[in-house]
């Protein structure tokens, strides 16, 4: 059987993106990074959808992104925006997706997996600039050329399925895949417990994509967003 390596945040996209790998037949490895974000809820989270999503293993990694800050989600003296606004937010994680998708394809090599996936959306999304198409194809050529593997002539394929997909097209492939979205977090400020506050821009697109999805949210809110 074919492997993969699904980066796993915790989240709704990176739930959808394991059941989706593993719906096209692949072995799922899960690998899930605590770089310094303001909660656990997400990776706890992670450990959850893993398992039930039937990951063969998952591992988590950390990296001290938050010794650069530079994000609100790894800065505590910044404030996460509750008012949207316009250009790149400051929730933006400087290199995030490229250190993330260096260490899955560290382990993709090590497991002669076929296939990275990543759940990047560049449709609902926040404007973040590795979740564009142009980042993934540009990593796609990094992995041609930087690893033993892939030079020898065994191509690994980075896979982004919902990169051009809506909030509640992601959200109705999920549910047709029968994935349970109330023990997914995608706050950007969730409390321990992992209840969103319903108020950050995350909370609002995925109350926003329920609805146009037509499908009940079963996110456990603090606050429902209006």
């Amino acid at each position: 059987m074919a492997r993969a390596v699904v980066l796993l945040s915790g989240g709704l996209d990176s739930a959808t993106t394991l059941a989706i790998a593993r719906d096209r037949g692949f072995e799922c490895y899960a690998l899930s990074c605590s770089y310094g974000q303001r909660h656990v809820a997400e990776l706890e989270a992670a450990r959850k959808v893993a398992r039930v999503l039937g990951a063969m293993e998952h591992r988590e990694i950390e990296i001290p992104l938050g010794q650069f800050g530079g994000s609100a989600l790894t800065d505590d003296s910044l404030l996460v925006p509750e008012d949207g606004g316009s250009g790149i937010p400051i929730t933006y994680v400087p290199a995030r997706n490229t250190v993330l998708l260096s260490l899955a394809l560290a382990w993709a090599e090590v497991l002669a997996a076929d296939a990275i996936f990543i759940g990047v959306n560049a449709v609902d999304y926040s404007g973040y600039p590795d979740c564009r198409p142009e980042f993934i194809a540009a990593f796609q050529a990094v992995i041609a050329l930087a690893t033993k593997r892939t030079v020898e002539g065994a191509p690994i394929h980075l896979e982004a399925p919902l990169i051009e997909l809506s909030k509640a097209e992601i959200i109705q492939r999920g549910n047709a895949l029968s994935v349970d979205y109330s023990m997914t977090v995608s706050c950007y400020q969730a409390d321990d417990r992992g209840y969103a506050c319903g108020r950050c821009d995350a909370c609002r697109i995925r109350a926003a994509g329920f609805i146009a999805a037509g499908i009940n949210d079963a996110t456990h809110y603090r606050d429902r967003p209006l």
